[in-house]
């Protein structure tokens, strides 16, 4: 990748910490508040581009691709530590001479991302000025849970994990497929399940973020990690490797970010037609079961996910606590609304971060 394909005012570059070879993209100069936004699952710091081209001066930007995405270093993830190994290569990076922040950060999380920014909060509280989640995933993961406590649907956390993904994506992932005719190949995908149709990204921007989805990482250590076998419906449970397996409810429970959140301003900007992150997830087993996409369901033994009340159940409990909450919900968007109303996010997120410098 060359820098003349970047935005305006948008630069590329490595960061070495002890952890992890970083490629970042940064806008702003000076010694202003650092934002640093935290991509999600099977995506880059490119899907953040536009937003740190907009950046008003005074504000400086950045967002590196996670460990297994994008440029950045390929390296292992231990899945029983939850989301710990990004938040803690976050955490390097941000200490880091290239980034240092002169005050504390803003973080932006997106998805998975918002689950290592929520990470990083409860490790580091000090250390963040505000927190803005966006379309973040559920504090208690991804998959096999029941209700808004996080309770696990089977004890092994079955329905969560490397195992629920589909093989079409997979299959398309290795062969590198930038076509449509695989349903779920990344095109598709970021179509359907990314942004809510009929929306779509001018041609040239989309074959780009196909072509950063094609950059992740394969296998039992990245993505989607390893899988083991069920008695339990939908007879997949996760494994100890991958980034699936880290955002399984086995692994990862960031309820404590209620407490940190107390002393943090967070902002909660979603879709109401999120397909991935939402009480009804095309993509959670809970939900294809209700429709009978996958034979055998349970009931509701296994209903589908909360994950959008989970997770405002834990900012509840924060602004309970004295903290600042406030919630935007963007209507006829999806789970991606920077992609989809970028100038509404950066208006927001500018203001949000003004109020809490």
């Amino acid at each position: 990748m060359s820098t003349a394909e970047l935005a305006s005012g948008v630069r590329a570059g490595q960061v070495e910490t002890p952890r992890l070879r970083h490629h970042v993209l940064s806008s702003g100069d000076g010694d202003g508040p650092l934002i640093v936004f935290v991509h999600g699952n099977l995506s880059t710091a490119r899907f953040f581009e536009e937003i740190l081209a907009a950046l008003p001066a005074g504000l400086r930007g950045a967002a590196a691709d996670m460990r297994g995405f994008g440029h950045s270093q390929t390296a292992p993830v231990d899945a029983t530590r939850g989301v710990r190994d990004f938040s803690d290569d976050l955490a390097e990076l941000v200490a880091s001479p290239e980034l240092a922040a002169a005050g504390k950060v803003h973080l932006v999380g997106w998805s998975l991302g918002g689950g290592v920014v929520m990470q990083y909060a409860i490790d580091h509280p000090a250390r963040v000025a505000s927190v803005t989640l966006l379309s973040a995933m559920s504090p208690y993961g991804f998959g096999g849970t029941r209700d808004a406590a996080g309770t696990l649907c089977f004890a092994d956390a079955a329905g969560s994990g490397a195992g629920g993904v589909a093989p079409g994506l997979i299959e398309a992932l290795k062969a590198g497929d930038t076509g449509e005719e695989n349903s779920f190949a990344p095109r598709p995908t970021i179509r359907s399940l990314y942004l809510k149709p009929p929306f779509r990204l001018p041609a040239g921007r989309e074959d780009l973020l196909v072509a950063e989805i094609l950059l992740t990482a394969l296998g039992d250590d990245n993505y989607p990690g390893d899988a083991r076998s069920s008695p339990n419906w939908p007879n997949v449970a996760p494994g100890t490797r991958g980034v699936n397996n880290a955002i399984s409810p086995r692994y990862c429970n960031l309820a404590a970010f209620a407490q940190a959140a107390r002393q943090i301003p967070v902002l909660y900007v979603r879709g109401d037609s999120d397909a991935i992150v939402s009480d009804q997830s095309m993509v959670d087993f809970g939900q294809l079961g209700t429709l009978g996409a996958v034979p055998g369901w349970p009931g509701e033994q296994f209903p589908p996910q909360p994950m959008v009340t989970q997770l405002r159940a834990v900012l509840s409990q924060a602004a309970a606590g004295g903290g600042m909450v406030r919630e935007e919900v963007f209507a006829g968007c999806g789970h991606s609304p920077h992609l989809e109303q970028p100038a509404r996010v950066r208006d927001l997120l500018v203001d949000f971060v003004a109020a809490a410098t």
